[in-house]
């Protein structure tokens, strides 16, 4: 155990929220990088979008993915109950976001190149359909929803990008 003071996380992390951020923070990085490089920059919106999916759903099987899972509902309630908690987790989502918005833009996709606000409502749907799926996945919920399931259902839902105002 850490031998550190209250008065230490204060002066770190200005507040209990500010180190559950920070905690969050460090837990979600080393997802995206993976991510990112799960996912070549050669491929076309599409293609790159499978890939996100593949690797997301493969995620689900990996030993820490009740214990990620767990951390969520944990996460959840908290910020349910602390507004502030709430709008700092959120910012710091939004920030690694960012780097699955980059990931889409400039992507080609049915003769146009997807801008970033595309990418970024991509990112935000994609997101909602990937955790409600490994949730499921983890739970037992959803039998059936393999790699390819996780891949098409986002190529379905990325299929439309061009349609996103």
């Amino acid at each position: 155990m850490a031998e550190v003071t209250t008065g230490a996380i204060y002066s770190l992390f200005g507040s209990k929220n500010g180190l559950v951020v920070a905690l969050v923070t460090d837990y979600l990085r080393p997802h995206y990088e993976e991510v990112e490089q799960a996912v070549p920059t050669g491929l076309d919106l599409l293609e790159a979008v499978d890939a996100f999916a593949r690797y997301y759903r493969r995620s689900c099987d990996g030993p820490d993915a009740l214990a990620g899972l767990s951390l969520q509902i944990t996460l959840l309630d908290m910020a349910v109950h602390d507004p502030d908690l709430r709008t700092r987790l959120a910012a710091s989502i939004r920030t690694q976001e960012d780097h699955l918005i980059e990931l889409f833009a400039g992507r080609s996709h049915n003769g146009i190149v997807v801008t970033l606000h595309q990418a970024q409502r991509l990112a935000i749907a994609l997101r909602a359909l990937f955790v409600g799926l490994s949730q499921g996945v983890i739970l037992g919920l959803a039998d059936g929803a393999d790699e390819q399931y996780f891949a098409d259902a986002a190529r379905a839902l990325a299929s439309g990008v061009a349609s996103i105002a």
